[in-house]
């Protein structure tokens, strides 16, 4: 039976891999840019460690981003602090426009230490739902809906992220966390923020569902 059990899980796993393509080749950084304040080499910011693993400073302020756009898809990454747990984020949906400061047009998925799930509409980013934060308060936060699930600092933890005409919802460590509907942009480039605190980025993967 154990065996059996074991072909089972196996097969679920392969399931749900089927379509995913590593967003980092393992090899360079090939398909990405870095935007920085400021300007910095890209190698001088993000390095690729055996494994797979990407590892990030953190600094100068800024976003690594995909060269590429994407629309209706599955996003995972896993993601860990690799010194004192600080701030980031998976930003989505980048576009032309205005300009929070460093930070571009998206909805940013929060990875930040005791926020883990928050969404962030950045710049003119909009979405349907009301904010959890007060009225006038920058920035505005659409705060996780469920327990806190993020790890122990050092753990792995890993985000599942799905976005589907202009619906997105995420999922921290199994935990469903947040959701929006009407997001706007609803496509648009993947980035991966630096404010600061040294992170260390595996098995980002996205699949395609149109």
């Amino acid at each position: 039976m154990s065996k059996l059990w074991t072909a089972c899980v196996a097969g679920l796993l392969l399931a749900g891999q089927a379509g995913a393509v590593d967003l980092f080749n393992g090899k360079d950084f090939t398909g990405w840019e870095l935007q920085t304040t400021p300007a910095a080499p890209l190698e001088s910011v993000f390095t690729m460690l055996p494994g797979g693993v990407v590892a990030s400073t953190g600094k100068p302020a800024g976003f690594l981003v995909t060269t590429a756009s994407y629309r209706n898809y599955k996003l995972h990454v896993e993601w860990r602090w690799s010194g004192k747990p600080g701030n980031g984020g998976v930003l989505l949906h980048i576009s032309p426009g205005p300009m929070d400061r460093v930070w571009p047009l998206s909805l940013q998925v929060q990875t930040k230490n005791g926020s883990v799930g928050d969404l962030l509409p950045m710049a003119d980013y909009s979405f349907e739902e009301p904010p959890t934060s007060a009225a006038g308060t920058a920035p505005i936060i659409k705060a996780h809906m469920a327990a806190d699930s993020e790890l122990p600092a050092g753990e792995w933890n890993s985000a599942d992220i799905v976005s589907r005409d202009g619906t997105v919802e995420v999922t921290i460590n199994g935990v469903v966390q947040n959701k929006v509907t009407k997001a706007t942009p609803s496509s648009g480039r993947i980035g991966f923020q630096l404010e600061s605190a040294p992170y260390e980025l595996r098995r980002v993967t996205l699949t395609q569902l149109d």
